[in-house]
């Protein structure tokens, strides 16, 4: 499953909010931590005066030594867990993935930023940059709106978002031992849709009884659901339910999640690249960009 965590902070409160879940993690999986800071002298020098510029050596130096300094003091919050901390000089986005694709089995923990548009991610576009770029599992916790770091610091469940289809339940491997080292309560989670526009009601060979449909849909999806469940059941989890939702994929899973605040949504991606990405198309960006819930995303196997 997991070998390490690797948690990326540059110091500021909305980094931070990724370190209870880190902690967590860290305990109940007994998994070691690496603090990894990452200092880019470029971006540093582009704001800076020129003739500050003289001094970059200098300032260099002291930065290291202040990250190093902030990592070490941060570690002590860790009880009862091997951790160590790195200072790499670099782009942020490019360090944290090159570092942690040493060892794919590596946990990515981090926070992104509450705002929208071109401020959306916590330092640009970091957070960004490392889901599209990393191949190894990474865990997303948001801020909230404009910056305010999140209150929820706990968590009592996992919603798993499935579609049918055996890509995405490639993530229940890794849910399960989750869940039973942290006895968290595991949600099932699939939405669907009922063709309307494709059929209509009343008289003719080609009219359709759409409530019986819909029915029919829900009982399958239901169907679907219990047969999973009771596959967890038998793998040892004691707290597995399930539920449903009509709507379109992306939204029925955040509107579900905002019923559950205190919930881990782990869902998996595809290892493809380009359009192909991410299963279900543009699903998991939609959770982890909406969603104000903890989001685990896990690379499906080729």
């Amino acid at each position: 499953m997991f070998s390490k965590i690797v948690l990326p902070l540059d110091g500021s409160p909305v980094a931070e909010i990724a370190l209870p879940y880190a902690r967590a993690l860290a305990q109940g999986l007994n998994l070691p931590v690496t603090l990894f800071s990452a200092i880019d002298l470029e971006e540093i020098a582009r704001h800076i005066a020129i003739e500050r510029g003289l001094f970059l050596d200098t300032l260099d130096d002291f930065e290291t030594r202040r990250r190093h300094e902030y990592l070490t003091s941060t570690a002590k919050s860790f009880a009862g867990v091997a951790v160590e901390c790195q200072v790499d000089k670099g782009v942020a986005a490019d360090s944290i993935v090159e570092y942690a694709a040493a060892d794919k089995n590596t946990l990515i923990v981090m926070a992104t930023h509450g705002r929208s548009g071109l401020q959306r991610w916590l330092l640009g576009s970091v957070a960004e940059k490392v889901l599209r770029a990393t191949a190894n599992p990474l865990l997303l916790a948001r801020a909230a709106e404009g910056g305010a770091v999140n209150g929820v610091q706990k968590l009592d469940c996992i919603i798993v978002p499935l579609d049918g289809s055996s890509v995405a339940e490639q993530v229940l491997p890794v849910v399960a031992e989750v869940a039973k080292h942290l006895d968290l309560e595991v949600i099932l989670f699939r939405s669907y849709n009922v063709p309307y526009a494709g059929y209509y009601e009343g008289g003719g060979s080609y009219a359709v009884d759409l409530p019986r449909l819909s029915a029919a849909i829900e009982t399958d999806v239901q169907h679907y659901l219990e047969e999973r469940c009771a596959a967890l059941t038998k793998a040892g989890l004691v707290k597995v339910t399930c539920a449903s939702q009509e709507g379109l994929p992306g939204d029925a899973i955040v509107h579900y999640a905002r019923t559950k605040p205190d919930s881990l949504i782990a869902m998996c991606s595809h290892g493809r690249s380009g359009a192909r990405r991410w299963v279900l198309g543009s699903v998991t960006e939609t959770v982890v960009r909406h969603a104000g819930n903890p989001v685990l995303v896990w690379r499906a196997a080729d």
